[in-house]
């Protein structure tokens, strides 16, 4: 009977999940999807204990408690992370949590090798859900170090590193064979420890400008994962979320991979296919102009159109509430401004849409790139905000850019720029940016939430805007 009720659950939930990924396809209706996930995760869960107490074979208080043991320590520490990290720290927090699925996808593949009979069949699932979790995991790892600053975001070039990811996947293949003829130990410990090399190597091989495909990447193979450990113990529910948590995931992947113009395979394979060796140096090359904050303002007062295009650093400086009290202010005055986002603006997909979304920015006015890129000739006054790669001409100009080909916002289009920056350092890719040594572009040097104050101050000391 438990059984039975546990898998019309299961079926439901399937629903939610499908109905939750709809939802999250819009900003309008975003809300309205996390719920329909959220409880399809909780209709899932309460059904998973149901058939954990029916089928356990200690008493079903005992299997409760356990059960109820480990759910509020996962809560105990979820919700402290929850609460405690910073909008920008959420690439890092969700790269982490990825090396959490693949971990436990190693863990049920050994567990299910050791504890219960197997026919090939079985073997197989049993190999390639460990290889699959291990390389998630090694590669969320890597992911989080680079994202979190604790590791260089330059890619990693070494010598016949393509030839060394296919011998990976190659000698994996041959101790797949030894595994399933005679069911040893040996080459499951052998194929995990190549796997977990593999998957580190896959991803610090990718440089920075390319980690936000490898976040939504490694989502993709994190359900995979899942997928496989839902094969392994036999959840037909577990199947169905791992695939479309991977089938999603790679979906996205390949369409950022597409408005980036990069190959896909390219960088699902760590880099397979493109030449080592190409890192971007520093250092200035030529004049920029520093501008303070009321000069900008009168920028804005004597501008009929404003366009700005936010990055990481917006989100590092908490700068998105004052950037959304300037917006209202000019429109009350008359200005038209819009958002220009590019779509691997930050170090997430759609992570500047959620920041400008918290801060009460109209969802009309934040345009993604190929809806803006047409307009920024007609625009007076382009406020860049953090943003470096995103904004980069070296892109379309330099075919020896290690960003080259990558479709970028053309703000140096516009009558005049203003760059919100710290300082002259290069962005996260560690491309120098020619846009600021333009005649029209101007640089605005310090925290970006306080600059932004300081024309909204100034704005409030001239005379509107007529």
């Amino acid at each position: 009977m438990l059984t039975s009720l546990a898998q019309a659950v299961y079926v439901l939930a399937a629903l939610l999940f499908i109905a939750s990924l709809a939802g999250l396809s819009g900003q309008t209706t975003a809300r309205r999807g996390n719920v329909l996930g959220m409880v399809g995760m909780g209709l899932a869960l309460g059904a998973t204990v149901l058939l954990a107490a029916e089928n356990s074979e200690r008493p079903v208080l005992v299997t409760l408690l356990l059960i109820a043991l480990v759910f509020a320590i996962g809560a105990t520490v979820g919700v402290w992370r929850a609460r405690s990290v910073e909008m920008t720290q959420m690439p890092e927090l969700i790269a982490i949590l990825h090396s959490f699925v693949g971990l436990a996808a190693v863990l049920v593949g050994f567990n299910s090798y050791l504890t219960e009979e197997a026919d090939a069949v079985h073997q197989v699932e049993v190999f390639l859900g460990v290889f699959i979790g291990a390389v998630t995991f090694t590669g969320s790892i890597v992911a989080y170090l680079k994202l979190s600053a604790r590791m260089s975001s330059a890619p990693l070039a070494l010598p016949g590193r393509n030839l060394l990811n296919l011998g990976a996947v190659v000698v994996s293949l041959g101790l797949m064979a030894w595994f399933v003829a005679q069911n040893a130990l040996v080459p499951l410990l052998a194929m995990t420890a190549i796997a977990l090399a593999l998957g580190w190597h896959l991803v610090a091989a990718i440089g920075g400008g390319d980690m936000p495909v490898v976040v939504s990447m490694l989502n993709s193979y994190s359900g995979w994962a899942a997928a496989a450990a839902g094969f392994m113990l036999g959840n037909d529910l577990l199947i169905v979320t791992g695939a479309l948590v991977g089938s999603s995931g790679a979906i996205l992947s390949y369409l950022m991979c597409r408005a980036m113009n990069r190959s896909f395979v390219s960088v699902i394979l760590g880099g397979f296919g493109v030449e080592a060796g190409t890192v971007a140096a520093g250092g200035e090359d030529g004049e920029h102009h520093p501008v303070l904050a009321p000069e900008v303002a009168q920028m804005l007062l004597d501008a009929r159109s404003v366009v700005i295009t936010p990055g990481y650093g917006m989100a590092v400086a908490k700068a998105q509430y004052p950037v959304a009290d300037l917006v209202t202010r000019l429109r009350a005055q008359g200005v038209d401004v819009r958002f220009g986002v590019h779509p691997v603006a930050g170090r997430l997909p759609g992570h500047m849409n959620v920041l400008l979304a918290e801060a009460k920015v109209p969802y009309d006015i934040v345009l993604e790139m190929d809806e803006i890129n047409d307009d920024l000739a007609q625009t007076d006054v382009v406020l860049v905000i953090g943003a470096n790669d995103t904004v980069n001409p070296a892109a379309l100009e330099d075919p020896g850019s290690p960003i080259a080909g990558m479709p970028v916002l053309e703000v140096w289009k516009a009558k005049q720029v203003v760059v919100f920056k710290r300082s002259m350092a290069t962005g996260y890719a560690g491309v120098q940016n020619p846009l600021f040594f333009r005649e029209n572009t101007v640089m605005l040097f310090g925290d970006a939430k306080e600059q932004v104050e300081g024309i909204i101050a100034a704005l409030q000391a001239q005379p509107a805007h007529v």
